[in-house]
């Protein structure tokens, strides 16, 4: 059963893709590319829209800073809740660590509870957070997992910071 399908991050700007997904009528995530600037998302938001389609989400997870690091600007939510359309955090692929002398993509998953937070202070309609009872032996991105145990004192908090802000 597929309730919606997500474009990864490298092809955010692929028109053919998009238009074949926005034609399933299902939501459409688009991961932000750490290449593409928050203004032009608009573009790929607009072509999910023009099969008819309303269902398109927007996914940060933050923007290229030199050869080996990812960051996330704290008003990055902010700037893409302008297009409309619900936004949603990558937590744990935004604190990535590209392009490691060793091949394999490094991060440091310490940050996440950060973005987080940040995040459900800014305004994310949604969180993105990939968890693994034992990450180092995760058989993707083991890197930048999230102990399953760590979760929910996270969601708690940002549970809390949502509950305040809405009051």
């Amino acid at each position: 059963y597929v309730n919606h399908i997500q474009i990864p991050a490298f092809l955010c700007r692929q028109t053919d893709l998009l238009i074949a997904a926005g034609k399933t009528g299902l939501p459409v995530n688009i991961k932000k590319g750490q290449f593409m600037s928050h203004d032009s998302m608009q573009f790929a938001i607009e072509k999910i829209k023009s099969t008819g389609n309303e269902k398109a989400w927007i996914c940060e997870r933050g923007n290229s800073f030199g050869y080996n690091d990812l960051i996330v600007d704290a008003t990055a939510i902010f700037k893409l809740k302008k297009h409309g359309v619900p936004v949603i955090m990558d937590c744990t692929h935004a604190v990535q660590k590209p392009n490691q002398t060793t091949g394999v993509t490094g991060g440091d998953p310490s940050l996440i509870e950060t973005i987080a937070i940040n995040a459900a202070a800014t305004g994310a309609d949604g969180l993105f957070i990939e968890t693994h009872p034992n990450p180092t032996t995760a058989k993707s991105d083991p890197h930048t997992m999230l102990q399953l145990d760590q979760l929910k004192p996270i969601l708690e908090k940002v549970m809390k910071i949502r509950t305040a802000l809405s009051n």
